[in-house]
Order: structure tokens, then sequence, then C-alpha cells
């Protein structure tokens, strides 16, 4: 049986549940242990992924001389 390779977006609506159902306050502590132990996984690997999401950006972005070039976001407002 082969693993589903569970998605950025995923991850991420499954840690908004988690944090709504912490939030609420009416769980069991057991239950709300194992739910903040989720969590703490989901972050970990939602950082993981947004630091390698980071990292193409920036190598894709080379100045003239072939060093990377940071350059902040742009606001859509302007």
């Amino acid at each position: 049986m082969s693993e589903k390779k569970v998605t950025f977006e995923q991850q991420l609506s499954r840690l908004e549940e988690i944090v709504a159902a912490l939030e609420k306050g009416d769980a069991p502590l057991a239950d709300s242990l194992k739910l903040f132990e989720e969590g703490t996984k989901l972050i970990a690997a939602c950082s993981k992924q947004l630091d390698q999401a980071e990292q193409k950006v920036v190598k894709l972005m080379k100045g003239a001389d072939g060093a990377p070039v940071e350059l902040p976001f742009a606001d859509e407002e302007d």
C-alpha cells in the first residue's frame, strides 16, 4: 500500500482545524495534548516547506554577476 502525499495546503487546513479546536477549549486534556502535538509537527513540516520555497525563489533571482539578489515583495496596493 502506497502512502498518499499530503499537500502543503492540506497540512495548513488541518493546522487551522487544530487551532480552532484548541481555541474552543472543550476537548479533554489528553485530546488537547494530542492535537497540540500534531499541530507542532504540522508547523515544523510547513516551515520546512516554506524555507525550501524561499531558497528556490532566492536561487531563481540572481543578479548580473550570478549572485542571488534578495528583493522585497512588492505591495499589491502599489
